[in-house]
């Protein structure tokens, strides 16, 4: 199917769209799409992909996504987006596996476990699945973020800072995993690493973007 999101907000540091901010569609329609975002310190990378996954509302404008030629209501976006950040909260007292039957519950999805043991041994975790939480670093907390992002399938996926914590192993991991995902899949990084970056098809400065009014 094809995922659009038709871009034209003004978040909370000020970033509009043509005529003073940023105005895109991404459309994926079979050909490879990761895109990035990057920018200063403080130039809201994480509050724009926070706007685009539905956690919190822009100011003005307005964020539509669209699948298979129809919108996505607000209570079924999650069904079809996966969001990654430093800033997620686990439930430390279960184990990670208890942690994505929670999550799957909540959705009210299917739990896919051959998917989900997939994704575990590719963010090599697979022998710590029935681990607690509490017992892990945060790198191996990081990784458990992207089975969480991915385990439902979703066709857009949105990764804030998706490298923080991890070591080149896992590093790896990622980068592997949004190749794969970019293949059939709208893919969007905000990140200042250059890694993360090269992985993108395109990338948006935000800078350009700010209003000066």
């Amino acid at each position: 199917g094809t995922l659009t999101i038709a871009w034209g907000i003004a978040n909370r540091n000020g970033y509009a769209s043509c005529h003073g901010g940023l105005k895109r569609m991404i459309r994926k329609d079979g050909k490879k799409h990761v895109m990035g975002v990057f920018g200063l310190s403080g130039s809201g990378k994480s509050t724009l992909v926070k706007i685009l996954a539905g956690i919190i509302g822009a100011n003005k404008g307005k964020v539509q996504h669209r699948f298979n030629g129809n919108e996505v209501s607000e209570e079924n976006i999650h069904n079809h987006i996966g969001f990654v950040s430093p800033y997620l909260v686990l439930y430390e007292e279960f184990s990670a596996e208890e942690n994505l039957l929670m999550f799957a519950k909540i959705r009210g999805v299917d739990y896919d476990k051959q998917r989900v043991d997939y994704l575990f041994e590719k963010f090599l975790l697979l022998k710590r699945k029935d681990d607690l939480v509490k017992t892990y670093s945060s790198g191996m907390k990081q990784r458990l973020k992207f089975i969480f992002a991915l385990m439902h399938s979703p066709q857009l996926i949105i990764l804030d800072e998706p490298t923080s914590n991890l070591d080149d192993e896992g590093k790896n991991s990622v980068y592997e995993i949004v190749r794969e995902e970019g293949k059939n899949n709208i893919v969007l990084i905000a990140s200042n690493e250059k890694n993360d970056l090269d992985l993108c098809s395109e990338t948006i400065f935000l800078e350009n973007y700010k209003q000066l009014n």
